[in-house]
């Protein structure tokens, strides 16, 4: 059932002030294909009929559950390998040297989807610096999905999932197979922080970050809230740390800032000095 230009606008109105992701007037076909299974998961008779209710009541869960299912949730492991080539190869050693005399490391995934970014992340640290092993190591991974975030702490993915980007060997060292699925082991688990966080929302304090992880996520938002975003990652980043955003992101007339940093075969962004 076709919506109205009403019934569009107030979802596309509601995603962009509870999540700033922008959907333009061409989306109502992604809108449909994200809404319609989760109206028939909550019992509703058509999408139309969600809509209408969401539209008569006032902020719930029920709109929440609709702001998460407009979310973007794809990844996968070591998703664009260049990046975590660049990790393995500068980045992390830079920052075990830069800090060997405080022995700790902090690091924010700022949007962690279904897990497989950040624990990308941490199996690359596991496999190839075991120095790190006797650091203080702070990661936190952030999520506006719930969902998601439950996942991520969970820790399970199908084969599917694992065959996106995951080696063999790191599957068969990590991971325990359990029917048709696939767990990442509780030690792993357990050096992450999964927490809920919206970008466009209250940050909670954080300390100085060593590094700071955000690809393709700017993508989805406006001018404005990208250089909100940007600014207060300024705020918590340390002046020698790095931010990592997605292959078409920049901070390139956002915020002057920040300065390009080319680390083999891609790219991430430092403070400028001053």
């Amino acid at each position: 059932m076709d919506f109205t230009c009403e019934d569009l606008t107030y979802i596309r109105n509601l995603v962009r002030e509870q999540s700033a992701i922008v959907l333009d007037e061409k989306k109502e076909y992604l809108i449909c294909s994200r809404l319609e299974p989760l109206a028939k998961e909550l019992g509703f008779d058509s999408l139309l009929t969600l809509v209408r209710t969401l539209r008569r009541t006032s902020y719930s869960m029920l709109h929440r559950k609709v702001v998460e299912a407009m979310t973007t949730n794809e990844t996968s492991f070591f998703r664009d390998i260049s990046p975590f080539f660049a990790l393995k190869e500068c980045l992390i050693p830079d920052l075990i040297a830069r800090k060997a005399s405080k022995k700790c490391l902090s690091i924010w995934c700022g949007a962690s989807s279904s897990g497989q970014e950040p624990y990308s992340i941490m199996l690359t640290i596991m496999e190839h610096f075991p120095e790190l092993q006797n650091w203080q190591i702070r990661f936190l991974a952030t999520d506006i999905s719930e969902t998601m975030l439950k996942k991520c702490r969970e820790g399970i993915y199908s084969q599917l999932e694992v065959d996106r980007g995951l080696s063999e060997s790191l599957l068969r060292k990590y991971f325990s197979k359990n029917k048709t699925s696939w767990q990442i082991d509780e030690t792993i688990r357990k050096k992450i922080d999964f927490r809920e966080l919206n970008l466009v929302g209250p940050w909670p304090l954080f300390p100085c970050v060593d590094m700071v992880v955000l690809r393709n996520v700017l993508i989805y938002f406006d001018g404005n809230t990208k250089k909100h975003v940007l600014r207060k990652i300024r705020h918590i980043l340390d002046p020698q740390g790095y931010l990592l955003l997605g292959g078409s992101e920049t901070t390139f007339n956002l915020d002057d800032h920040y300065e390009r940093v080319p680390v083999n075969g891609t790219s991430c962004y430092r403070i400028r000095k001053q």
